[in-house]
This record gives C-alpha cells, sequence and structure tokens, in this order.
C-alpha cells in the first residue's frame, strides 16, 4: 500500500502546484504631449498590450479648446467675446459656467471668471496688453466686469449687460479637462491612473507597477538653485490636487519696469499682493481644487481658513511669508494625513 499512496500524493500535490494561477503582470501605458498651453503626462493601467488612448485624450483637449480657449479665435469662449449673436454654447462650457457661479458666490466674488478684460491689460491673456496701466483705466474695466453681470438662457444663449465684458475659464480649464479624460478612463474600465497636466493632478486606484497608492510632489514657491525643489510628498487615491503660485508666471512692464504676477484680485482688479505664496487644494475633482486654488491665493487669510471649514471635501497646505520673511505653512488636517514624512 504504502508504494501506491506515496507517487499519488506526489501526482495530488503537482496537479494542485499547476492549477495555481501565476500573477497577472501590470501593464502600464504612458501618454506625454503638449496641449493647452503646457505639457501632460498621462499613466494608465491597460488589459493588454498595445491598449492606447491617446486619440481620445487628443479629442478631449479639442473639444475644451473648441469651447473655452480665448486664444482660439473660432471658439465659443472667444465669439461670446466678441459679442457675435449666434453663439449657443455647448455641455462643456455650461457645466465650467455653473461650477464658476458656484465658486463665485462661495468665495464672495474673490473668484470670477469674467475679468478677461483684465487679464489681456495686465499682459496675462491673448490680446495685446496696455503698458503703464492707469489706475482710471484700471476702474473702467472694473465698471463692467463681474459674476453678477451676465446670464445663459436655457437655450444656452449668453447676455451680458456690457459688450466689453471678457470670459477667461484659464483658472479651471485644465482641472476640467483632466476631469473628463479622467471620465473617459472610467467609461472604458480602466480602473488605476493618474493624469497630469500642467502640474494639476487626478488619481483613480493605486499604482499597481509599485503596488502603491500615487506618490506626488509639491513644487517648492522658494526655489533656490536651478534645478527643481519640492516642498512636500504626498499619496493620492482617488482624489485630485492642483497648485497656484506666483513663483513662475510673471510679466514686466517694459516702460516702468514693474512685475506683475498672473493672478488677479478679482475685487481690486490688480495682480494680487499678499503674503501667500502658493496654495495646493485636494479635492474629489480636478476643476473644483484647480478653481478653489486660484481662489484662496487672493483670498484674505482669514476667509480662506473660514471657508475651509466650511468645505467638507476640499483641503488645502497653503504656503506664505510673515512679517519677517520666514516661511509659515497652514495645513488643514485632512491634507497633513497624506503628507509622506519619511520619503
Amino acid at each position: 500500500m504504502k508504494a501506491i499512496t506515496f507517487p499519488l500524493y506526489i501526482c495530488i500535490a503537482f496537479l494542485l502546484t499547476s492549477c495555481i494561477e501565476k500573477p497577472k503582470e501590470v501593464l502600464m501605458h504612458k501618454n506625454q504631449g503638449f496641449a493647452l498651453g503646457t505639457t501632460y503626462n498621462i499613466q494608465y493601467e491597460i488589459q493588454k498590450e498595445g491598449e492606447d488612448y491617446q486619440d481620445a485624450i487628443e479629442n478631449i483637449f479639442h473639444v475644451v479648446n473648441k469651447s473655452m480657449s480665448a486664444y482660439i479665435p473660432t471658439s465659443d469662449i472667444s465669439r461670446i467675446n466678441r459679442n457675435e449673436k449666434d453663439v449657443v454654447i455647448d455641455e462643456y462650457f455650461r457645466e465650467v459656467y455653473n461650477f464658476s457661479r458656484e465658486v463665485y458666490e462661495k468665495t464672495d466674488g474673490f473668484f470670477d471668471p469674467t475679468v478677461g478684460a483684465l487679464v489681456n491689460a495686465w499682459g496675462f491673456g491673448p490680446e495685446k496688453p496696455i503698458n503703464n496701466l492707469a489706475k482710471q483705466q484700471v476702474d473702467s474695466i472694473m465698471a463692467f466686469t463681474g459674476f453678477d453681470k451676465v446670464r445663459i438662457s436655457e437655450e444656452g444663449k449668453v447676455y451680458k449687460e456690457h459688450p466689453s465684458l471678457t470670459f477667461d475659464f484659464n483658472s479651471l480649464g485644465k482641472g476640467y479637462a483632466i476631469d473628463l479624460i479622467g471620465k473617459m478612463f472610467d467609461e472604458k474600465g480602466i480602473k488605476n491612473y493618474i493624469i497630469e497636466v500642467g502640474g494639476e493632478i487626478l488619481t483613480k486606484g493605486k499604482n499597481t507597477k509599485k503596488v502603491k497608492k500615487w506618490t506626488v510632489a509639491i513644487d517648492s514657491p522658494v526655489q533656490e538653485s536651478s534645478e527643481r525643489q519640492y516642498i512636500e510628498y504626498i499619496t493620492l487615491e482617488n482624489k485630485a490636487m492642483a497648485t497656484s503660485g506666483n513663483y513662475r508666471k510673471y510679466r514686466v512692464d517694459p516702460e516702468t519696469g514693474d512685475h506683475y504676477v498672473h493672478i488677479l484680485n478679482a475685487k481690486t482688479g490688480y495682480p494680487m499682493k499678499n503674503n501667500v505664496l502658493s496654495v495646493s487644494v485636494i479635492a474629489d475633482n480636478c476643476m473644483k481644487a484647480d478653481a478653489y486654488a486660484t481662489a484662496f491665493m487672493v483670498m484674505p487669510y482669514d476667509k480662506t481658513k473660514k471657508l475651509l471649514s466650511e468645505l467638507n471635501d476640499v483641503d488645502a497646505y497653503i504656503v506664505s511669508r510673515d512679517e519677517y520673511g520666514n516661511i509659515q505653512k497652514y495645513t488643514t488636517n485632512g491634507f497633513q494625513n497624506l503628507i509622506i514624512t519619511d520619503f
């Protein structure tokens, strides 16, 4: 009997071992390029070799540009800004418009995408800037600027109280495009991805190649060398992050030599002047993170902290200088929990 059972055990063990499936190889695909005036890097898990959504990604960038790029003369937003009568907005413009109004109201008007004429005047838009801009000129533009001076009908027509009112969706357009790409991935059944466009990020699932949550870095607003420096590393899972700051984009007036930062205070009409250097916002979608990061850059510090306490799905990391020039950081609890302390 022993001579029979011994090879039988070996046979059973062999069969059981051969039935165990080998771990499935994780396939990740990357798409990189230039869109919306910046670079993009997108990484996502695919089910089979050769799977590539480059064309779908490019199409999303195209429809967003066609709807709301002020740098394209034939876009809907450009035609609306020129007061063409036959423009009917598409679903993309309406969605961004409606969300902009929500943020406009919650921030008491500090976030306002009708500042396009000011953006152009200060030299940060597609139109020719006004050098040595005088207070009287700023005041005249402010007179027709404001989200309370525009509405959209059910049919999709835009009605402005003043023809010179100008839209500018740059403060949340990238975030919205990122959300559309994420939505496309979700519909395709892609469960793990990271989408980065111009430093703004949306994540889903995990980095399955490294078997951990997605790790992202926050640029330091004080760059003390030619090499890119980071102030924090955080983990993201099913969240978006956007960072706004004045440490890169600015304009020098050729007549006066004055430096102007690109973020404007919609309440005053002037480039922002406060001690905030950068704001990083985490939210459940990138358009929301994008909009609030911009708003918190110009809002008074106490108003920002109060609003953050009221927004259950928004967390922030704010870097500023105190009166002595020292770097200070304010972090909500939700954001603090995502910071990697031993990177």
